[in-house]
């Protein structure tokens, strides 16, 4: 439907007319002339806007402005995008225009509305910013224009262009940065711990020079013999190998809801470790796959183990609008759907938020992952209690909470070391140290052969 609202030049037009009118009656000037005067003046006032309008009706109908968009494949939580629009102005007539572009609430945006002049027959680009704050799919509608019309006496409102759709996918940040330490060899930097690789697995990987400080029992005579040097055997870690996630996206994983921080929330970092050390298994030939609990009936999800580069792009794909619901996570229920799909043994890690009182639930799960599997139990530890626990003490009720803070994290600490036997590979740790724990404690695995 086609909407003219009045353009502030008019408004100011009648405005202004009104207070003239005010004026030569208060000066005494009779009404009669007043209103003959004020009649002629609206006549031809009303003649030039429906000229006005039928010109700029016409010119719009004739060649519309329209729109193009260069859209990414995906949006990172968190991240800060430009996005750009094109308008393209086909026609011989210049608009004068406000532009909006319908953006998704669950994006934050600058750079909108966009006041700006668009030449006959040119193309004018313009960028906006948007910073998705929530996972998932995410829509940009189409453009709200506002066009002035040709004389300036009325503005035009149309909508161009068509709805779009996009993803908003964990942030990557932490794969790309861990990336590109590892190409420089400073992933100590992020607190991942590196160790030499020769001759610690039990894959052969290829003939290589002797180097003093390899094994004597690593040389190749033969190939010593045909090059006139020593050759030894250059090893790697096994291959072909499993990890499997167990995410539970029941309540406890709300455990920070409405609380805002740059990083996201808890649940948004337990997948960004989650999705860091697949990459890690990834390259170093692994399998991954993942399988969500918690959830209401219908909601889990399962992405059968697969290696390969384009496994992480799936597996993402496969759980990046996930979040948490309000039911119980029923840990054994979990443990025995993963047996029945899960035969090979592998490395399962069991995302979850532990509660003291969920002992009596994970440990007899965690007792029958383990007679097939190596379990490794990982626990966001909540940011609140730390501080709680940090707070300055200024009267009583601080005095009440920091001691209930310590009460608290000290019965978790208890009841998480009774539940996991005192198991070295197990993390309990704040969300945003989850991916280097997981990654850390994958490497120890990896170097001390427990598969």
């Amino acid at each position: 439907m086609r909407q003219i609202i009045p353009s502030r030049a008019s408004v100011l037009v009648l405005a202004t007319s009104a207070v003239a009118c005010a004026a030569a009656l208060m000066a005494g000037l009779p009404l009669a002339t007043v209103a003959r005067v004020s009649g002629v003046a609206l006549a031809f006032g009303l003649t030039w806007v429906t000229v006005d309008v039928w010109r700029s009706l016409r010119a719009w109908k004739q060649a519309p402005l329209r729109t193009e968009r260069a859209l990414p494949d995906a949006l990172a939580l968190g991240v800060p995008r430009v996005l750009p629009l094109t308008l393209v102005n086909d026609g011989p007539v210049a608009w004068a225009l406000t532009l909006f572009d319908e953006v998704d609430p669950l994006l934050d945006f600058d750079g909108l509305p966009q006041t700006l002049q668009v030449p006959a027959g040119k193309r004018l680009e313009l960028r906006y910013t948007v910073t998705p704050r929530r996972r998932g799919p995410v829509q940009l509608g189409a453009t709200q224009l506002r066009l002035r019309s040709r004389g300036g006496s009325v503005e035009l409102l149309r909508t161009i262009g068509e709805g779009q759709r996009l993803h908003v996918y964990p942030n990557f940040a932490a794969v790309s940065r861990y990336a590109w330490l590892a190409g420089d060899r400073r992933l100590a930097q992020i607190g991942i711990k590196t160790y030499p690789q020769r001759g610690m697995g039990t894959d052969f990987k290829q003939l290589t020079d002797y180097k003093p400080g390899d094994p004597v029992r690593h040389i190749d005579w033969k190939a010593t013999l045909r090059h006139q040097r020593p050759i030894v055997r250059e090893f790697q870690d096994e291959r072909d190998q499993c990890v499997m996630f167990l995410l539970d996206c029941g309540r406890r994983m709300r455990a920070d809801e409405g609380v805002q921080s740059h990083d996201g929330s808890h649940f948004d970092q337990a997948l960004n470790a989650l999705m860091l050390l697949s990459y890690v298994a990834l390259k170093e030939g692994d399998e991954v796959g993942a399988i969500t609990f918690g959830h209401a009936a219908g909601q889990q999800r399962r992405f059968a183990p697969r290696k390969g580069t384009a496994t992480l792009n799936a597996l993402m794909a496969r759980l990046y609008d996930i979040e948490p619901g309000t039911s119980h996570s029923d840990y054994l229920l979990a443990a025995q759907d993963l047996l029945r799909v899960q035969h090979k043994r592998a490395l399962v890690i069991v995302i979850t938020n532990f509660r003291d009182e969920d002992a009596a639930e994970l440990t007899p799960a965690l007792k029958l992952l383990r007679t097939r599997h190596l379990v490794l139990v990982a626990s966001l530890r909540e940011r609140v209690l730390r501080e709680l626990g940090e707070q300055p003490i200024v009267g009583e009720q601080q005095a009440v909470e920091v001691a209930g803070a310590h009460l608290f994290s000290q019965s978790r600490s208890d009841a998480f070391r009774r539940v996991t036997g005192h198991d070295a590979l197990s993390v309990d740790v704040e969300p945003d140290a989850l991916a280097v724990a997981l990654v850390n404690r994958y490497h120890a695995v990896k170097r001390a052969r427990l598969l």
